[in-house]
């Protein structure tokens, strides 16, 4: 098989593999799809063996200091991961060079969260044993972006996609072994997610020297990675804006879920989020896709046919992957969910079903994978505070809605519940338009109007029809001639 995996101490070859945006594509969409099948079973154990009130102080903290240490990243991943393909030889040196930087901006974040514990803001009685997993889970992962990018732009996303995979692997393994040991308490299951975070974080690492092509003797010549390279000045400045944004970045799929906990507490935070599981975990496939399309365009950015030619790519990609998601998303839960979970997930206990918020949810996953090319485009952009201003957008606008429609709108759990799905759909559509407009690539957008009515429209009867139990989604059907362009793109970026 061409892409058969080869050993990783095989550390040369004739030519350097370089990133492609299908290839890369279906190793990572694959590795996230089956890493999200494995933390499916996961959740499930979760919802078995943890009371909803228990299950919703995991969710929270796990979500609470994922969202405020994404900031230490820096942004010096996603500055790799587009500059990085100039100098393949410089990543591990690199990914260290960004620890250094990023363990400096760990420390006073670490302190203020020991000092203030924001998780006690949403939930008072949340026991300080889960607040120290989850902070130590969040810094595991951060620590594994850097040697994932640097493994992508090598051209070597199947490494990057194993680690996915034994990571999410520990994690469910360890979930089993408590729950034969009939163990409930969840602290005992935060940290066992701490531990596949850490074994997450070590296999790329691991990985990214072993695959690294050999390196020269001597002083480091960072310029060859580009200007921004050369100083620690410069390349603080010029990862500065990404920084920014990955401090607000995790708010914009979280904050729906933030907000109706404030409003009803962790058990309605536990409905939501398992309505939300099938959703977050159908956003892997666009989170995949952009990261297999960032170094191609970080490359390609002085040359506007080459990038057109890979929005080309992307957009096929992902619209071939539309009816696949929207149909296989809705099966799995509606069909699936209310056996594997507990049944007061879905029999209106909290006042709504989370298949029926799932299926809301549905529209702002479609929108979300839909904005992928153009999204990609606004990060590799030659202003990177282009990026951090459509962030900021977005944000604001998930904030507004999010506060209209559950804090002053809605008055019953179910209502909060619901208010929740809609604005996180409502958030996406922002999100998806901005990309548009801000892209630079309007025109490009016009050129394939077509294929966007057929996409938009589609998924707007497939949603509606399945939220009102009409057969309005008998319209969806001819997003089933979508599957061929993005089975054709696919094969041709394979190499």
């Amino acid at each position: 098989m061409k892409d058969a995996m080869p050993s990783p101490v095989m550390v040369s070859e004739p030519q350097q593999r370089k990133p492609s945006v299908g290839r890369d594509s279906t190793w990572l969409v694959g590795a996230d799809l089956f890493a999200v099948a494995l933390a499916f079973l996961g959740q499930i154990i979760l919802a078995r063996m943890l009371l909803p009130e228990q299950y919703g102080w995991m969710v929270i903290a796990i979500d609470v200091y994922a969202s405020l240490f994404l900031v230490v990243d820096l942004g010096l991943p996603t500055l790799l991961a587009r500059d990085g393909t100039q100098a393949p030889d410089l990543v591990p040196r690199a990914v260290h060079r960004m620890y250094r930087y990023q363990a400096l901006a760990l420390i006073p974040f670490a302190l203020a969260a020991l000092a203030l514990r924001p998780d006690t803001w949403l939930v008072p009685e949340m026991p300080l044993a889960l607040m120290l997993a989850a902070l130590l889970t969040a810094v595991a992962h951060v620590g594994s972006y850097a040697p994932r990018s640097g493994l992508r732009v090598m051209g070597e996303a199947r490494w990057e996609a194993l680690t996915k995979v034994i990571e999410r692997t520990v994690t469910v393994l360890a979930y089993g072994v408590l729950a034969f040991l009939g163990v409930t308490e969840a602290s005992a299951y935060l940290w066992a997610f701490c531990a596949g975070a850490l074994v997450g974080w070590l296999a790329p690492y691991v990985l990214v020297r072993l695959v690294a092509p050999p390196r020269s003797s001597g002083v480091v010549d960072w310029s060859r990675l580009g200007p921004n390279w050369n100083t620690h000045a410069s390349l603080l400045m010029a990862s500065l804006p990404f920084a920014v944004t990955l401090g607000v970045l995790p708010y914009v799929v979280r904050i729906e879920k933030f907000l109706v906990t404030l409003q009803g507490g962790s058990e309605l935070a536990a409905v939501f989020h398992v309505a939300q599981l099938a959703w977050l975990a159908g956003l892997v496939v666009p989170a995949a896709l952009r990261a297999a399309l960032l170094p191609v365009l970080g490359e390609a950015r002085d040359s506007p046919l080459r990038v057109r030619q890979a929005l080309d790519t992307s957009l096929d990609l992902c619209m071939g992957l539309l009816p696949i998601g929207l149909i296989g998303g809705y099966m799995v839960v509606a069909l699936l969910a209310p056996v594997a979970f507990p049944s007061e997930y879905f029999d209106g206990t909290f006042g709504a079903s989370a298949v029926d918020l799932f299926i809301v949810m549905l529209l702002g996953w479609a929108l979300t994978l839909l904005a992928t090319p153009t999204y990609t485009a606004v990060m590799t952009s030659f202003n990177p505070w282009r990026f951090t201003g459509f962030i900021f957008i977005v944000l604001l606008f998930a904030i507004a809605i999010g506060y209209v429609a559950i804090i002053s709108l809605a008055s019953t759990p179910g209502g909060w519940l619901r208010a929740g799905a809609i604005a996180s759909s409502l958030s996406a559509g922002v999100l998806l338009v901005a990309s548009w407009l801000m892209s630079g690539q309007v025109g490009w957008v016009r050129a394939r109007s077509d294929d966007w009515g057929l996409a938009l429209l589609g998924t707007g009867f497939f949603v509606v029809g399945l939220a009102s139990s009409t057969l309005w989604w008998v319209f969806a059907i001819p997003l089933v001639s979508l599957i061929p362009s993005g089975l054709r793109a696919l094969q041709s970026t394979r190499s």
